[in-house]
């Protein structure tokens, strides 16, 4: 968030306060920031203008922050843009909600100004929109802890050493991998993962702990594998 024009941002969020503070340390980072009250005005913008970030609340007058994501990533000017959702710290039935709905992730208020950078940050890399081409992608992944993946090769290494893993295993880890910080809920995972198959939600629960007995020194205390309680899993960065 450091660049001197990072583009256009909306903010679309009825608390003053709030508001206020996302517009001082967006600007800080170089956004143009504008602003939106309630969520029918904000979708009426969001479909005319093009932006390059929407921080988007869940609860807003009119029309709330789930039906405004769910709508901007069918049609308009915006269904790609990353869109960072803002949540009450006990909705985590929202939260998930908010993620299926196609918020590439979430801040829990009240929120410090340093995770509002990192989480801002991560999914503006990811998406480099308004670059005119797609981000290189990447051919390994350093997960910290010893652990590395061949993407090329689909190979996973732990200190030096091969480790086996069955095609389930290595698209889940792939997945979280190379979206460090990134929270996917489980129907995510499903959707991501294993687009072809036919899971239940519980099935990721069951991969995720054989990665961890393969993968973490401790698998009852996870570096690599992180559990976002009541949402679903992250990758540590590395």
């Amino acid at each position: 968030m450091s660049e001197a024009t990072a583009g256009r941002a909306l903010v679309i969020e009825d608390d003053a306060a709030i508001r206020e503070l996302l517009h001082l340390h967006l600007g800080l980072a170089g956004y143009a920031v504008e602003e939106a009250v309630n969520g029918r005005d904000a979708l009426d913008r969001a479909r005319r203008d093009a932006f390059d970030l929407l921080v988007l609340d869940v609860m807003l007058p009119g029309l709330d922050g789930i039906s405004v994501c769910r709508a901007l990533r069918t049609a308009g000017a915006n269904v790609n843009t990353p869109i960072l959702m803002l949540t009450a710290r006990d909705s985590e039935a929202d939260t998930v909600i908010g993620l299926e709905s196609g918020a590439d992730d979430y801040l829990t208020k009240p929120f410090g100004v340093r995770e509002l950078q990192a989480r801002v940050l991560a999914i503006t890399r990811r998406h480099q929109h308004g670059t005119g081409r797609a981000p290189e992608a990447p051919t390994t992944v350093d997960l910290g802890s010893g652990v590395t993946i061949d993407i090329p090769r689909r190979e996973v290494r732990q200190h030096g050493t091969v480790v086996e893993l069955t095609r389930q295993e290595f698209d889940l880890l792939l997945q979280l991998a190379t979206n460090p910080g990134i929270v996917f809920s489980r129907t995510r995972l499903l959707e991501t993962a294993w687009a072809n198959d036919t899971y239940t939600e519980r099935t990721v629960d069951t991969v995720v702990s054989r990665l961890r007995k393969k993968l973490e020194h401790d698998p009852r205390n996870p570096a690599v594998i992180l559990t976002a309680w009541g949402v679903g899993y992250k990758c540590a960065s590395a």
